[in-house]
């Protein structure tokens, strides 16, 4: 269940975090000409451009006999997938796409003319065609897909990838990876790359591929921490500050960017069962040093946890245990912890971060408000307790320096252990 305080509504999104965005970032989303234009200048992967028309003439005059196979279509301004055909191959004279349709050449240019004429766009009174290389499904992805291309949807916001869905094309949809035509939405592990919950229709939560028993859920997304970056420097080459990145995966090549969205739907909340508002509010003041910090971030605050254990399988610990803590160049040092779920996150002695080379510029992830100690920040740790290693994010405590346990354990970190309350 999504705690309703956290979901954003459509409202606090168009009146608080679009208005972030520029006229540069609006004008850069709303032409996928211009997206094109901008990723290939800043060397960031996306389909390769085959055409871009924008007249009765460039139509006609366009080399269609020399598309094979695995092309698309598509106006250069449209909205929710209105106007994209994708296509297989070439069988004589006549093209068949994804869905077993086949058009010849006039069919082919008729569909052009009809982009032209704004039929499908949703912004702007110019569009244009784009034809562009059709990414075929990573085999990975490819058996939970009806015939289209599967994409990635990552939200980005202060340069911080803060979710992501998969969406997977169906039969009702056509072949087409786009919700409002009936696609699924299947919620990502910011942490791990594992599919989640899954959405049909926005709202209504599945466990399996329509008419299969294939489940949706832990499926591992191939190219995950190169997908989150890659998102992360695509908002930041068009200056969105709050922005939805779409992506296919190839199978060789890696993610490569599609689409720029200002303004990105909501339904990914359902997806995840999360909601949007709090992980905005979490990332909102954090000082982002570049993308790769941008991930970490992401990394360390929405990991889900998500694997589900057997409840005996759980180690019971008490309040007190012995942890080893994990430093840089392999150093470690074991150490009497103060296993504490009035806290929610860890918190480690400054002394004994600094003695495991814990608190260099490269591992702090950002510095936090602490109602005891300031501005305090906040790094990466690994420790082992019970034999299970976990891996984490730590405030870095004066206080601890003078107290007998160097290390605190939050319940953030206790998710997979049974703590058993001692009499006194």
């Amino acid at each position: 269940m999504i705690n309703p305080s956290d979901v954003l509504g459509m409202n606090a999104r168009n009146q608080l975090y679009v208005p972030m965005n520029s006229s540069f970032s609006k004008s850069i989303c709303h032409s996928k000409y211009a997206t094109k234009v901008l990723l290939l200048n800043e060397g960031i992967s996306t389909p390769n451009v085959y055409g871009i028309l924008t007249s009765i003439e460039d139509v006609n005059d366009f080399n269609w006999p020399n598309l094979e196979k695995d092309f698309v279509i598509k106006p250069t301004n449209g909205h929710a997938g209105k106007g994209v055909v994708a296509f297989l191959k070439k069988e004589k004279d006549n093209w068949i796409d994804v869905v077993g349709n086949e058009w010849d050449q006039d069919d082919l240019k008729i569909h052009c003319f009809d982009i032209l004429e704004g039929q499908y766009s949703s912004h702007g009174s110019s569009p244009k065609v784009i034809v562009e290389e059709r990414i075929i499904p990573h085999s990975t992805l490819m058996q939970y897909s009806y015939k289209g291309t599967p994409d990635l949807r990552v939200v980005v916001f202060n340069s911080v990838p803060v979710m992501a869905y998969l969406r997977l094309p169906t039969e009702e949809s056509e072949g087409r990876a786009n919700q409002s035509q009936g696609a699924l939405g299947v919620g990502v592990d910011i942490g791990t790359g594992l599919t989640t919950y899954a959405a049909a229709h926005k709202t209504q939560l599945i466990r399996y591929l329509p008419g299969t028993n294939i489940e949706l859920r832990d499926i591992q997304i191939p190219f995950w921490k190169k997908t989150l970056l890659t998102a992360v420097r695509a908002a930041k080459a068009a200056k969105l500050v709050y922005g939805g990145i779409d992506l296919f995966l190839h199978q060789e090549k890696g993610p490569m960017v599609v689409e720029l969205n200002y303004r990105p739907g909501l339904s990914i909340q359902v997806a995840n069962q999360a909601g949007l508002r709090k992980r905005l509010e979490k990332v909102a003041d954090i000082n982002v040093l570049n993308p790769e910090h941008g991930v970490r971030i992401a990394q360390a605050l929405f990991a889900e946890n998500y694997f589900e254990t057997d409840e005996e399988r759980r180690p019971i610990i008490t309040h007190k245990e012995k942890a080893i803590i994990f430093g840089d160049n392999s150093s470690q040092i074991e150490t009497e912890v103060l296993v504490k779920t009035g806290r929610y996150r860890s918190a480690i002695a400054s002394e004994l971060a600094r003695e495991l080379g814990l608190i260099d510029l490269e591992d702090l992830l950002w510095y936090q408000q602490d109602s005891g100690e300031g501005k305090v920040p906040v790094v990466e740790v690994d420790f082992e307790l019970k034999e299970q290693k976990v891996d984490t994010e730590m405030i870095v405590s004066k206080k601890l320096d003078r107290s007998k346990y160097k290390v605190e354990i939050g319940r953030k970190d206790l998710t997979n252990f049974l703590v058993r309350v001692e009499k006194k």
